[in-house]
């Protein structure tokens, strides 16, 4: 399975992205996703998640409210909305499926996209 990344880019402060993440090479529907962002000096760190099963969502306190996670089964992809960006929302977002739901270790992902940078400025 491979997972492709997209929708990164430069906003201002208030702006908003559509990240999507693409699997190929097999269905992922039983996977549950997760999306992780990475600053600069900074761990990864997961911002959210979905379940497979149900598509009960985690978020991270920081863009609780601004951030929706979401998947579509028949097109194989997960998509994060951002909005009401910030400029600390500045990182590089990364995608990940895997068997267990919000797990925050990198190590309990079984596949991994890219990367997308955003970059919000003030």
């Amino acid at each position: 399975v491979q997972l492709q990344a997209s929708g990164g880019g430069s906003v201002q402060a208030g702006g908003s992205l559509r990240l999507s993440c693409v699997a190929s090479g097999r269905t992922v529907s039983t996977s549950n996703w997760g999306w992780f962002r990475q600053a600069p000096g900074k761990e990864r760190t997961l911002v959210a998640a979905i379940r497979w099963r149900d598509s009960k969502t985690y978020y991270e306190d920081s863009v609780k409210g601004r951030f929706t996670i979401s998947r579509d089964n028949d097109k194989n992809t997960a998509y994060l909305q951002m909005s009401s960006l910030k400029p600390e929302d500045t990182a590089t977002y990364y995608c990940a499926a895997g068997q267990i739901f919000r797990a925050q270790a990198i190590r309990d992902y079984d596949y991994w996209g890219q990367g997308t940078q955003v970059t919000v400025s003030s």
